[in-house]
């Protein structure tokens, strides 16, 4: 785990190469909405695009994680189905919904059974390389998202050139990224992490929850801010230093949010010791979240090896497909 965290950058430019290398069946219709179907570590670059992209794209972008599509998909859907195995139950059967409603699909992933579907009816697929735990694939499986919404005509951005300057930020500031993980990391240690952030970045945090869970085998929650300022503030009524708040912050969080954090700081701070603010680098919503992305990655692993134990081991996650599969 810890040489996948440290070529997260190389697999960035690996993945850029092999979408901008993918030959792609022409496309000439227009897209009303897009879907984009993944769970766990293959779902997390849906979520995270759609925010990156929400000033750019000229259609509705929807992210779905669980076995049945919305009643809106229709032939003038795009169907993106993103499997890092190939496998996923759910991805797959939300594939042949989309494919009973004639939407256009297309799809990422590294092999399995969805790769041979996209064979057999000639749809759009970028494929990447497999072998890694899907989590540890994001950098790989995130770029292609890009390439199709651009192939399909619902951005017309260049994100390719900020992935390279997120890229560049990256690795310049590689040190700097690990000693303050670290730092973190020292700060996380037997504290259950509550993680903020601001709504148009809330990826980010579901990124850095799911990572804590798999990587560092530690309960966490998230909450979005100005939402959490309507309810879960108000549940902060009891001391509890067992607690670590991580605030993730950005430049171009909106101005009254920006407010609304440091307000809520003071009262955090009447109930627990611990309060981390993580800022992110970088000039565009993308590159901000690339560089909070590794950052968030360092984390977990340094978490893991802190305590002890196996970064990679998902038993209860390989128990609970075996008793599905015997259904």
């Amino acid at each position: 785990m810890k040489n996948l965290i440290e070529d997260f950058t190389k697999h960035i430019a690996h993945s850029i190469g092999i979408s901008k290398s993918t030959a792609l069946n022409p496309f000439e219709g227009q897209i009303g909405n897009v879907l984009i179907c993944g769970l766990g570590g293959s779902g997390i670059g849906g979520t995270i695009i759609s925010q990156v992209v929400s000033a750019d794209a000229n259609c509705p972008i929807t992210i779905n994680k669980d076995y049945k599509i919305p009643a809106f998909v229709d032939q003038n859907t795009l169907v993106i189905a993103c499997s890092y195995s190939g496998n996923t139950e759910e991805s797959l059967e939300m594939l042949m919904q989309a494919e009973a409603k004639n939407a256009t699909i297309a799809c990422v992933t590294s092999g399995g059974k969805l790769l041979e579907i996209a064979k057999e009816k000639n749809y759009n697929h970028i494929v990447i390389p497999g072998g890694h735990p899907p989590r540890a694939a994001f950098g790989l499986a995130f770029p292609p998202l890009f390439c199709l919404l651009s192939h399909y005509k619902t951005i017309s951005e260049d994100y390719f050139y900020q992935f390279n300057n997120a890229i560049n930020t990256i690795n310049t500031e590689e040190e700097n990224i690990i000693i303050e993980a670290k730092a973190i990391t020292e700060k996380l240690m037997n504290k259950i992490p509550v993680i903020y952030a601001d709504a148009n970045y809330e990826g980010i945090a579901i990124r850095f929850r799911q990572q804590i869970n798999e990587n560092s085998k530690m309960l966490c929650w998230h909450h979005v801010i100005p939402e959490m300022n309507h309810n879960e503030l108000v549940g902060w009524t009891t001391k509890n230093d067992d607690l670590a708040v991580v605030l993730f912050r950005n430049d171009d969080d909106y101005f009254r949010t920006q407010k609304r954090m440091e307000v809520n700081k003071t009262v955090f701070s009447n109930y627990t010791s611990t309060i981390i603010e993580i800022f992110s680098k970088g000039n565009s919503r993308l590159e901000k979240a690339m560089y909070l992305v590794h950052l968030g990655d360092w984390i977990s692993y340094l978490l893991a090896e802190k305590k002890g134990i196996d970064v990679t081991e998902v038993d209860v996650i390989t128990h609970l497909k075996n008793e599905l599969a015997k259904i």
